[in-house]
C-alpha cells in the first residue's frame, strides 16, 4: 500500500495531543491529524471527538520528505456526502432606488405591513449651514473645554 497525497486509508488513532492525534496507517507508517482538520464544527477539546484505538478513515493530505504524513478525517467524510451546489444570493442593482422610491423607513425593511412614509421636508441652504456652523462650534467648544486641563493650557482647571 503506497502513501499518496489524495488517497483515503483506513488507521487507528495512537496518540491525542493538545493539537492533534496520531493515526496508523499500517506498514509502521504514522500521520498526524491536526486538530482543524478533525472535524467541520469547532473542536475545543479534541478528546471530545477521538480516542485512542478509534477506527477512522483519512485522506493524505501531505507527504513530506523528512517522512511527515498530513491527514484528514473532515475532508475524507466530506467527499463521501454527495456535494451540495453553491447558492449565490441574487440582489438587484436599483435596491437603493427601489427602497427610496416606495418610500420605507429602514425599520419597516423587515416586517411585513410595511408603511409609506412622508418624504423629508426641503430646507433652504442657508438654514442647514447655520445649523451645522451652530453644531459645529458647540463641539469644539467642548472639545477644547475637556483638553485643555489635561493638557495643563492656559485657563484650565487646576487641580
Amino acid at each position: 500500500m503506497s502513501i499518496e497525497v489524495g488517497v483515503k486509508l483506513p488507521g487507528k488513532v495512537s496518540g491525542i495531543t493538545n493539537f492533534g492525534a496520531f493515526v496508523e496507517l499500517g506498514e509502521g507508517k504514522t500521520g498526524l491529524v491536526h486538530i482543524s482538520e478533525v472535524s467541520n464544527s469547532f473542536v475545543k477539546d479534541i478528546h471530545d471527538v477521538l480516542s485512542v484505538g478509534d477506527e477512522v478513515e483519512v485522506k493524505v493530505m501531505s507527504v513530506g520528505d523528512d517522512g511527515k504524513i498530513g491527514l484528514s478525517i473532515k475532508r475524507a467524510n466530506e467527499e463521501a456526502q454527495p456535494e451540495r451546489p453553491e447558492r449565490k444570493r441574487e440582489f438587484k442593482k436599483d435596491f437603493k432606488k427601489d427602497f427610496k422610491k416606495n418610500n420605507y423607513q429602514k425599520s419597516d425593511r423587515g416586517s411585513t405591513n410595511r408603511k409609506p412614509v412622508a418624504p423629508p421636508k426641503k430646507e433652504s441652504f442657508d438654514t442647514l449651514m447655520s445649523s451645522f456652523l451652530k453644531d459645529s462650534d458647540d463641539r469644539l467648544s467642548t472639545l477644547k473645554r475637556s483638553t485643555e486641563g489635561k493638557r495643563g493650557g492656559r485657563g484650565g482647571r487646576r487641580s
